[in-house]
């Protein structure tokens, strides 16, 4: 079977998002940005999931262009919590590129899925 890139690292990204979380929440006593962060986080690939087993085209696109946004958000809530000093420059860069990196390939995938 065919390895789908976007469920594997949709799913590794939510395991990051999940430590980071613990880590925000248990060492630096953020709650409120870090369950926002959870949440979008972890929606990403859980709507990739849904959109594998969709029911038609426009059900699928629907379902990634909710991982889209959900990613969107969850870059933002990266970019808040640095510029809050929740999280470190290296530790924030390195989620970052992963948050860019899901970003892209969703709208590569929404775009060519509405053509």
């Amino acid at each position: 079977m065919k390895p789908n890139i976007i469920k594997e690292k949709s799913f590794d990204f939510a395991v990051d998002i999940v430590n980071l979380y613990k880590t925000l929440a248990y060492n630096e006593k953020e709650f409120v940005m870090s369950r926002q962060l959870l949440k979008s986080g972890t929606s990403i690939g859980a709507n990739v999931r849904e959109a594998e087993f969709a029911q038609s085209k426009p059900d699928f696109t629907n379902k990634m262009s909710i991982s889209l946004k959900e990613a969107n958000e969850t870059d933002y809530w990266l970019d808040l919590l640095h510029a809050t000093d929740f999280l470190k420059k290296d530790e924030f860069e390195s989620y970052k590129a992963k948050s860019q990196e899901m970003l892209r390939l969703l709208v590569s995938i929404v775009k060519s899925s509405k053509e």
